[in-house]
């Protein structure tokens, strides 16, 4: 029984704790900053949402900012016009899987084909397969490692916690401009429908990003899509 609890306990480091300390930890194999870059790269998780992406892409539109979008399939599924926006607005779309469920949940094939299933849905609406890929919290295996290769895997390096309501805009606000400096990837989301999350949680982003994104341009910040990082 000890043996069999042993092997259970190396396997498990093998296929979750070790890929989790060398992307999220370590960020190898993933783009977690590029120190070398003056500009920062605004990023957003979970939509696209009908009523919290356009009050973003609008946000977006007033201060010429390009952002980049990690959408779920079946919600691009759900409102692709919303997701024809985002690109023909200039922001890069990338995939976060095809439901907002963790790799350390799925078996690989399962994860392989639902990547394949989004990746066809924006190419339908947009034209474009995409490339950029940004697993939900973060999480790999080590078989994402091994047989993702085709995609680009994007984590983060700096975060505000604004899937929770509490603390509204000014907690958000806050956090970014204490965090953010030149090579960061912000990750943000503009849809609170996942679980642990808020529901009205983006609309606090959307405000704090109003007063965020005048202090950086203020400090002569320049923004860029991940593709442009």
């Amino acid at each position: 029984m000890t043996k069999i609890l042993l092997l259970v306990v190396f396997l498990l480091t093998l296929y979750w704790l070790i890929p989790f300390i060398l992307t999220a930890g370590m960020g190898i194999g993933v783009l977690k900053r590029k120190e070398s870059s003056e500009k920062i790269a605004f990023t957003f998780d979970d939509g696209p949402h009908p009523v919290y992406t356009p009050q973003l892409l609008d946000l977006l539109k007033i201060n010429n900012i390009k952002a980049t979008f990690f959408v779920v399939g079946s919600k691009s599924e759900k409102y692709p016009e919303v997701i024809a926006r985002i690109h023909s607005e200039g922001h890069l779309i990338g995939m976060h899987n095809y439901v907002h469920k963790s790799n350390w949940v799925m078996a690989p094939w399962t994860l392989r084909r639902h990547l394949r299933m989004t990746a066809s849905i924006i190419e339908k609406i947009t034209g474009e397969r995409p490339i950029y890929y940004r697993p939900p919290w973060g999480l790999v295996t080590i078989f994402d490692l091994l047989l993702l290769k085709q995609y680009k895997i994007i984590h983060w390096s700096v975060m505000a916690e604004d899937w929770r309501s509490q603390g509204g805009s000014e907690k958000v606000k806050s956090r970014l401009l204490q965090k953010i400096k030149k090579g960061d990837v912000i990750l943000l989301h503009d849809s609170g429908e996942t679980i642990g999350a808020d529901e009205d949680a983006p609309l606090n982003t959307i405000h704090a990003l109003k007063e965020v994104f005048k202090e950086l341009s203020r400090k002569g910040m320049a923004y860029s899509r991940i593709d442009e990082l």
